[in-house]
């Protein structure tokens, strides 16, 4: 099986680290991952003349610059390439899909994992899902993987254990139409602690109080640093410019039900949900012609 691997959260990130070494029992990986963080970007690409900087990485480069996790499983100096691209999530995947498999796709897109939850309302605006989008925009099953904390040194044990088995029976279970991919979502608890899997609908909810003025202790409360970020810990700035950051409170839906992607994390289950790269209402257009919106002019 060949496999495309990328992330939001640049190449270095240890999520990306400890799912090749998850991923690498399955076939061979290709890693074009994003050279800096680029949460957020969602299905953003890098148009235009803008030089774009690619470069492959060897295995010593790959043991020294991603995130240590220890010995490497036996199958990992034969069986991973990694490259970084100085692009968004999107374009890592575009790139893949024009180079390394011009000829052939690979059978399938993981990205991830990130680090931070994309359940809910999240997964608009996520890179990690902005990948799993233009693979699924080229026919190509995708498949998100986030961990619920934003914890750089997180412990993804309880990935380790249960995505394998998840990614087979997805694999096992595609469907004929063309354009799904799939959001999963783990909860920050222990493994022993997972009650199971559960298939589920996307949360609703939205952000308030969402813009600061920067703190760098916000970092700091967060176990990151700017650079983390490609940002610098002592911006430059022009007079008269104030410099914010974006943060925000999550507000639920109080129609949201335990169905939802975000309460079925907080009830201790894997979230798996379905998305669609078609995001055509088909109820509403069949409303709006209803309604004689459908005209011929003369």
């Amino acid at each position: 099986m060949d496999i495309l691997i990328t992330n939001d959260d640049g190449y270095q990130a240890k999520g990306i680290r400890i799912l090749t070494e998850i991923m690498c029992q399955f076939g061979s990986l290709t890693v074009i991952a994003p050279k800096k963080h680029q949460s957020g970007m969602s299905m953003a690409v890098s148009l235009g003349l803008k030089q774009i900087a690619h470069k492959d990485l060897d295995f010593k480069e790959v043991e020294e610059k991603t995130w240590n996790t220890g010995r490497l499983p036996d199958q990992y100096r034969d069986n991973v390439k990694w490259s970084y691209l100085d692009a968004t999530p999107a374009s890592c995947v575009k790139f893949g899909l024009n180079t390394v498999f011009e000829k052939k796709f690979p059978d399938v897109v993981v990205s991830g994992i990130n680090h931070g939850s994309n359940a809910s309302t999240a997964s608009c605006y996520s890179g990690t899902l902005g990948a799993a989008q233009e693979a699924a925009l080229n026919g190509i099953p995708a498949i998100g993987v986030s961990l619920s904390t934003l914890n750089p040194d997180a412990d993804f044990s309880a990935i380790g254990k249960y995505f394998p088995d998840i990614f087979r029976m997805i694999m096992s279970n595609l469907p004929e139409k063309r354009g799904i991919y799939y959001n999963v979502n783990f909860p920050d608890i222990p493994a022993e602690r997972i009650k199971g899997i559960r298939t589920g609908f996307q949360g609703m909810g939205r952000w308030v109080r969402e813009f600061k003025h920067w703190d760098p202790d916000v970092y700091r409360h967060l176990g990151i640093t700017p650079e983390l970020l490609g940002q610098s810990s002592h911006p430059a700035t022009e007079p008269g410019e104030d410099l914010y950051m974006m943060v925000g409170e999550y507000v639920d839906d109080p129609e949201n039900t335990h169905r939802s992607d975000h309460w079925i994390m907080k009830d201790g289950y894997i979230s798996i949900v379905a998305h669609n790269i078609d995001t055509t209402d088909y109820g509403e257009v069949e409303r709006l012609a209803s309604l004689g919106f459908d005209k011929d002019f003369k």
